[in-house]
């Protein structure tokens, strides 16, 4: 039987990396990483190179409109932020810059950017990691960033195999929260905390509490943000965020999880609201967008809401089939293309009826 869900399986395919962006991203971070290894000076003050950002918690989809994949790549180092500035930190990778990246580089607020014909880098640096626990975790996940990456896009097993990894170890710590770690803040030449490890447990915890639909509930509302280009915030890691606050748990499939996502963001952020992020409670996500910005993103919030709920109450297949397609844009499968019959995944838990005509109470 032909159901919504179906569309969806399809679409969800249709906003992956594609196989050459993903070879792009596995030769850009493996060439950045191999050359800070062997650089003379930095090489002494490395401890390990990771993945993190929307590839590591499985939330990245393709770029639109010709534009190039990107990837961020953490860089540890024994850096010691009580002695040393973030500004003095950076100095030290410049002349690594400057010979191996002149021209395509940029020093960023939190990052520092690379810009090359095939892929965008952006590369965090870290001052150095105490906890011996989370110091060792990311030397692990260094071990294996080639193959992390290329599971991550390509199968949605990457749950319950890579992501699964970070799950035992920090279990085994009797659920001690992930240490947050220090990064450069280049408007005020400060250290700055951040915790991926806490934003990957929790997107763990989520997906499971949302039968496996969350993290595709993220992916569609990425999409239909890069729709819009304006405003450009929130957008990455802070729309994400959001996301997170507002998805019901238990959803069962994921046409239910964005039109419910959708209409609690209007219920329940009116105005700019503070977000938290996880594991650093002083960090607002939500602190560097500006109030208009926010009045623009909630008027698109509130069109984008009304479009998904018609869709989930029209009973008719193909006219619910056509108001997803104007809410997620053309990679969504038109009501005259049936979906592929031999999709390999469906979301887990997802019950196999038609959606449409589904209430939220």
């Amino acid at each position: 039987m032909v159901t919504v869900n179906s569309y969806f399986t399809d679409f969800l395919k249709n906003i992956r990396l594609t196989q050459n962006q993903i070879k792009d991203l596995a030769r850009g971070h493996n060439t950045l990483r191999s050359r800070l290894l062997d650089d003379e000076n930095l090489s002494k003050i490395i401890e390990t190179t990771f993945l993190q950002g929307s590839y590591k918690r499985n939330t990245a989809v393709k770029p639109k409109g010709g534009k190039r994949s990107d990837v961020d790549i953490i860089v540890v180092t024994n850096i010691d932020a009580d002695t040393v500035t973030p500004d003095e930190a950076l100095e030290k990778f410049k002349p690594f810059l400057d010979k191996h990246y002149a021209g395509k580089y940029t020093i960023n607020q939190r990052s520092i950017g690379i810009e090359l014909s095939y892929v965008d880098l952006d590369l965090v640096i870290t001052a150095k990691v105490k906890d011996t626990d989370t110091l060792n975790f990311m030397k692990n996940e260094g071990g294996k960033m080639t193959r992390g990456l290329q599971k991550m896009i390509n199968t949605e097993e990457y749950y319950s195999s890579v992501l699964g990894d970070l799950v035992i170890k920090i279990d085994s710590r009797e659920k001690k929260d992930p240490e947050p770690i220090l990064i450069p803040d280049t408007s005020e030449n400060v250290w700055s905390l951040t915790n991926p490890l806490a934003q990957i447990y929790w997107t763990i915890e989520k997906n499971k509490i949302c039968n496996g639909n969350y993290i595709n509930v993220v992916k569609a509302l990425k999409w239909w943000k890069k729709h819009h280009d304006t405003p450009k915030y929130p957008k990455g890691y802070p729309l994400e965020h959001i996301i997170g606050q507002t998805c019901p748990n238990d959803i069962e499939t994921v046409a239910l999880g964005i039109t419910a996502t959708l209409e609690e963001i209007v219920k329940k952020y009116p105005t700019k609201p503070v977000l938290i992020d996880h594991g650093v409670k002083d960090h607002d996500v939500f602190g560097r967008i500006t109030e208009d910005e926010y009045g623009e993103f909630y008027d698109l919030i509130k069109e984008a809401a009304s479009i998904a709920r018609k869709a989930i109450d029209e009973s008719d297949l193909s006219t619910s089939v056509d108001y997803w397609r104007d809410l997620l844009g053309t990679e969504f499968p038109s009501p005259n293309t049936p979906p592929s019959t031999n999709n390999k995944f469906t979301p887990r838990n997802s019950p196999t009826e038609d959606i449409g005509s589904a209430r939220f109470g």
